[in-house]
């Protein structure tokens, strides 16, 4: 008796169907956004310098590659974002993300941590508007690691008791005095982009150096360094408070920087330098000041841990830049990376056969 468990039938393969034009530039588009997508959150991304407030380190104009190797790359914070966009999508003030999902924000190990004096682009801790992994990117210098004593003396910085080695070209305020007419190009001739025409006059950006070139002009009467007075308080710099911080931009601390795991003791001295820190910055859920007292969880506390580390961020156009000075702070997980090369460089008064800054291309940024 023969028995048939099965019949073997013969296997035919049908043709596979060819992709249409459609579907395969729709997967060529598909890939190339992911993989863009993961080269700028995980290697580099690029940068333009809007502001002269790194001037003459970075030019407005100057298109750098930030490394998020350095640092090492976050995890996204807002997952549900438009591909390749930050705050908006293209050519709108259409929002490109929902904040429907908030994730914590974790760090993946990088070559190395910030270092004092590295080129650092930030979100902008005091913009609360949007979540802070799209926050408006900010690029400044890191002059105040975690646990340094910061302070300026005169202009000068200060590092634990000791003077900071100030970057070439570092800039100021003069008040130009001359009773002649100084048309555009003079100044552009001398690399002098910031100037107001004031009375008997110009207010410019520039250097020691190119000051002492201008006061040595026959036509030029002065160049006058417009710096603050020591003990005369200003209200817009940090921690806004000038009857009990008589800080200025050109004269400012002791401060301490906090770092992670560090104990400080709060009481009406110290709450408003760090207020904001632990109110917004910590992710306290349930703290809030009374009368002047911290309060987290209901309960008054008299010394608080920090649980991250910060930095203290200044620009090298010290006189034309919003920092660290006015507003505190740079927290570690609002650290985007690392400043390392301008791979192009256009001059926005440049002409037609001098708009590129050839000089520029593929310079390493220190």
């Amino acid at each position: 008796m023969n028995v048939k468990f099965w019949d073997k039938k013969p296997v035919t393969k049908e043709p596979q169907k060819k992709k249409s034009f459609a579907r395969e530039w729709g997967d060529a588009i598909l890939f190339a956004v992911i993989a863009a997508s993961l080269i700028r959150w995980a290697t580099f991304e690029a940068y333009t310098i809007p502001t002269p407030s790194m001037e003459k380190s970075l030019l407005v104009g100057d298109f750098l590659f930030v490394s998020k190797l350095h640092y090492g790359p976050r995890t996204p914070m807002t997952p549900l974002q438009v591909p390749l966009t930050h705050q908006t999508i293209w050519g709108t003030n259409i929002p490109s993300y929902s904040d429907a999902i908030q994730l914590p924000s974790f760090r993946l190990p990088g070559f190395t941590d910030v270092e004092r004096g590295d080129v650092v682009v930030f979100n902008f801790p005091p913009e609360e508007q949007h979540p802070a992994d799209l926050r408006t990117n900010y690029i400044k210098r890191a002059v105040g690691l975690p646990g340094d004593s910061l302070s300026i003396r005169d202009m000068q910085v200060y590092i634990n008791g000791k003077p900071m080695e100030n970057p070439e070209g570092m800039q100021f305020k003069y008040f130009i005095s001359t009773d002649n007419m100084l048309n555009e190009k003079f100044f552009l001739d001398r690399d002098i982009t910031d100037v107001i025409r004031w009375q008997g006059g110009y207010i410019v950006d520039t250097s020691p150096e190119k000051a002492k070139e201008l006061a040595s002009l026959d036509f030029i009467k002065e160049a006058m360094l417009l710096k603050e007075i020591p003990g005369k308080g200003d209200p817009e710099v940090f921690p806004n408070v000038p009857s009990m911080y008589d800080w200025n931009k050109d004269n400012f601390g002791p401060l301490y920087i906090p770092q992670e795991g560090a104990t400080m003791e709060i009481n009406e001295k110290t709450l408003p330098l760090y207020q904001k820190v632990i109110l917004q910055y910590e992710h306290n859920e349930n703290a809030e000041v009374r009368d002047g007292k911290l309060f987290i969880d209901s309960r008054e506390v008299n010394s608080y841990t920090f649980k991250q580390n910060y930095y203290f961020m200044m620009g090298d156009n010290r006189h034309n830049s919003l920092d660290s000075r006015y507003w505190g702070f740079v927290p570690a997980d609002h650290i985007v990376g690392k400043a390392v090369m301008i791979w192009m460089s256009t001059d926005p008064n440049g002409g037609f056969l001098d708009k590129i800054r050839w000089s520029r291309i593929f310079n390493i940024i220190d």
